[in-house]
């Protein structure tokens, strides 16, 4: 039985649709990474999945049971936001024990403080428990909120962007011990995120979403490898992945300087080529191409180069020295190009 199911939701925010018919499942233990672009629709996803959000249509069934018109408290999801949202009157411990301490709870004292110092032990903040929140550091704060999530012990984490606010060292040592955290603890956990790097070192499994509707969904290396359309293509990998306009001549695909690039088999008169930078070699092609710019990136670098009536970046390492205005002949490796016909 998957711990979650999304079937056809859709959800209106005033005349904006920003949920289209959302179906798929959050399978046991897993964690799955939604990646978009601002105003994609992740975060009203998660809204709708937490009970914040009321959606037009479509169910939401957690462990077997509909919970779509189950008010927030009754869905036993745990949300961490952007924000931090801590009480700045309060302790980190008094932070973390806070969602254990409602009217209505039923958790007794000594259950709460074992839950506070388990959960401060998990993210390494034991030595911080009686500091006042407003003297922590944005990555010790982001800690706490994390910590207030688990201490419930809810059935799915719902992550919205919490490393964002965070510097990039500092959201790159967190996205390593949020791995760790959700293997060791095994909760289904949903996580939101724009950043490429975070959906394809952090999921067991992705979905695109793109204008409010699931443009592709599979593993990391599927979904970077094999993506079902240009738009997917772009949303992951850096230097981006190159996009030519072509137009089938005989048995080829003509780039638009009018040269044969590729084999063609295709039906379809015109389409769009893709090709990863570090699928371009730098040598061993027929059209030459004129270096325009070198990117330094440490161990490698990026070559902006003029090919074929288009630009073309293509990824290599140090060993050989490149400088703007070399002539160069990229070849692609067959392979891993990839072909979106346009019809």
């Amino acid at each position: 039985m998957s711990t979650l199911e999304v079937d056809a939701l859709t959800v209106s925010l005033g005349e904006t649709v920003a949920l289209k018919d959302v179906t798929f499942t959050l399978k046991p233990g897993e964690l799955l990474v939604v990646l978009g672009p601002t105003g994609a629709g992740k975060t009203t996803l998660l809204r709708a999945i937490a009970g914040l959000q009321q959606p037009d249509r479509g169910n939401i069934t957690i462990e077997g049971q509909s919970v779509a018109s189950a008010a927030p408290a009754e869905r036993d999801v745990a949300m961490v936001f952007q924000n931090f949202s801590l009480y700045p009157d309060r302790t980190v411990r008094q932070n973390l024990s806070f969602p254990l301490t409602s009217p209505s709870s039923t958790v007794s004292a000594e259950e709460i403080d074992d839950r506070v110092r388990w959960a401060a032990d998990l993210l390494h903040m034991t030595p911080l428990l009686d500091r006042p929140s407003t003297q922590l550091s944005g990555g010790e704060m982001q800690r706490v909120a994390i910590g207030r999530a688990i201490v419930r012990s809810p059935r799915i984490f719902l992550f919205d962007e919490p490393l964002t606010n965070l510097d990039a060292k500092l959201r790159e040592r967190l996205r390593v011990e949020l791995i760790a955290l959700q293997k060791s603890l095994q909760t289904p956990t949903i996580y939101v995120t724009h950043d490429q790097s975070e959906a394809l070192s952090m999921a067991d499994r992705i979905i695109v979403l793109s204008d409010g509707e699931i443009a592709q969904t599979g593993p990391p290396d599927e979904v970077y490898g094999r993506p079902v359309s240009s738009d997917v293509a772009l949303q992951l990998g850096y230097p981006p992945i190159n996009l030519i306009r072509v137009r089938r001549f005989e048995t080829s695909w003509t780039s638009p300087g009018g040269d044969p690039i590729a084999a063609c088999s295709s039906a379809a008169e015109t389409a769009t080529l893709g090709i990863r930078p570090e699928s371009v070699l730098p040598s061993g092609g027929e059209i030459p191409g004129t270096i325009q710019i070198v990117e330094d990136l440490g161990p490698s670098r990026i070559l902006l180069v003029d090919w074929a009536g288009c630009h073309l970046h293509i990824l290599v390492d140090k060993e050989t020295s490149y400088r703007p205005g070399d002539t160069i002949f990229p070849r692609f490796s067959p392979d891993r190009l990839l072909v979106w016909p346009a019809g």
